[in-house]
């Protein structure tokens, strides 16, 4: 295995969704997760809230477009573990969608293991379920995230009860290693709504 992966931690039999909006994603927080998810063994599967084209930016620049499945196609219950990338955009109109957010939802409610990075955390606060979670992000979010009640810390990476978080791209490497091993664990029963 490459340095991003956790040696011992193997994906396989397991399904991992990548819910995206159809427009703004950050490519690198989208990309190099699902590629160390795919290396450990797991299928990933990029969701989206409308079926088809998702366009990626290299920060505020279109980078790579990719073919997604609809959000609304797809039961939480199938998957093992969900996946939330940043860039600006992205969680700004995945949290305007209902299904998107119960999506989201669902994997709490369920005990099941979220990676979030970047700006991806503004999704957790519209679906309600930061409260009294330590969390990192980065850190324009501070104040939003500690007033929907959670904790707040500057950290490359951050696990609380199955919930991973890093602050960036650069946090990446460690952000991998977390959710690989989190998503090997399976059912947290501390993640909760």
């Amino acid at each position: 295995m490459n340095d991003q992966t956790s040696p011992g931690h193997s994906l396989e039999n397991k399904r991992i969704a990548f819910l995206v909006a159809n427009e703004g994603v950050e490519q690198v927080e989208l990309t190099e997760p699902m590629r160390v998810v795919r290396e450990s063994g797991a299928e990933a599967v990029l969701l989206a809230p409308e079926a088809g084209d998702v366009q990626a930016f290299n920060h505020l620049d279109k980078a790579e477009v990719f073919e997604a499945g609809a959000v609304a196609d797809n039961s939480p219950a199938d998957f093992d573990g969900l996946v939330l990338p940043g860039g600006v955009a992205n969680p700004d109109q995945l949290r305007t969608s209902e299904v998107a957010i119960g999506f989201i939802r669902s994997f709490f409610d369920d005990g099941k293991p979220v990676g979030v990075i970047c700006h991806g955390p503004w999704t957790l606060i519209e679906a309600d379920v930061v409260e009294g979670r330590t969390i990192t992000s980065w850190p324009s979010l501070k104040t939003d995230l500690v007033n929907a009640g959670a904790n707040w810390v500057d950290e490359e990476v951050c696990v609380d009860e199955g919930l991973v978080s890093s602050r960036n791209p650069d946090d990446l490497p460690a952000f991998n290693r977390k959710i690989v091993e989190e998503f090997a664990e399976g059912v947290h029963a501390g993640q909760h709504a």
